[in-house]
Order: C-alpha cells, then sequence, then structure tokens
C-alpha cells in the first residue's frame, strides 16, 4: 500500500475518531499530493512514496520555520498547534539516523576521501547527503561534518 492510499484511509480513520488536527493536518497532505500531481502533469491517481515522502518533508520544514517565527513572536498558543501537527507529520517519516551514526558514516567517508578542507566542506556534506538520500537530516550531518573537520 502506498503512502498516498494509506493517508487516504488515515484520513478516513480521523473522520470517524474525531480527531481535528489529524484530520487537518492529513488533508492538507492529500491536497499537497493533488496538487503535485497536477503540476506535473500526470494521470496518476496516487503520488509515488518518493514523491509523497518529498511534499511530507517540506511539510515538517515549514511547521518547523512556523513554530520559530511563533515563539520568536510571542504567539505560545499558536506555536503548540503547530507542534500538534509537527508530530503528526513526523509520525509518516522514516526514522533518520542518530549523530552518533552519522558521525560513524563521515568518519568513515573522510577516510575514504582523504584529508578536507575546511573550505570544501560543502562539498563534502553534499556528498554525504546524497548517499544518505533522506535517511539523515542535513542539519545533523553539517554538524557532524562541522564537529569532525574542526
Amino acid at each position: 500500500m502506498s503512502l498516498h492510499s494509506k493517508l487516504k484511509d488515515e484520513m478516513k480513520q480521523a473522520m470517524i475518531a474525531k480527531d481535528q488536527v489529524k484530520l487537518s493536518t492529513v488533508r492538507g497532505l492529500i491536497s499537497s499530493f493533488a496538487n503535485e500531481l497536477i503540476s506535473k502533469g500526470s494521470s496518476e491517481p496516487f503520488l509515488d512514496d518518493e514523491g509523497a515522502l518529498t511534499i511530507i518533508k517540506r511539510n515538517v520544514k515549514q511547521r518547523k520555520d512556523a513554530i520559530e517565527q511563533f515563539e520568536k513572536g510571542g504567539r505560545s498558543d499558536l506555536a503548540e498547534s503547530e507542534k500538534a501537527e509537527l508530530a503528526i507529520l513526523e509520525t509518516y517519516l522514516p526514522a533518520t539516523m542518530s549523530r552518533e551514526e552519522i558521525e560513524k558514516f563521515v568518519l568513515a567517508k573522510k577516510a575514504e576521501f582523504g584529508e578536507v578542507d575546511k573550505n570544501r566542506s560543502g562539498q563534502f556534506v553534499g556528498a554525504i547527503m546524497k548517499e544518505l538520500k533522506g535517511k539523515a537530516d542535513g542539519a545533523d550531518v553539517k554538524a557532524v561534518v562541522d564537529k569532525v573537520l574542526g
């Protein structure tokens, strides 16, 4: 079962359970999926899992940015509703690597690459992100690379 069809089923379950937060969050995702299919000119009824994950990650990033802005503005009530939606969105993402796992990977890559100049750390981070393909958070990878390169 694809992620898109799973979310449609979960929307029905949220309606039955009268879970308004989950319902609105899942509805927003399904709407984003439909918009993506339309923008690509696809005649497929469902978005593939890779495309669905991309949209979910985009929504997670938007929620995190909104939480940060609301907290800076002193609007903790709005930040809390965004946090509730973020928690729901994160359940659909695959588990990401811990910083320790990322550090082991980075150290192995550094040994493979040889000495990495600090000025070229961006290229190094890019190469690592390409290999990890969504298994690790970009901010975590950058923090670990900065720490390793010292």
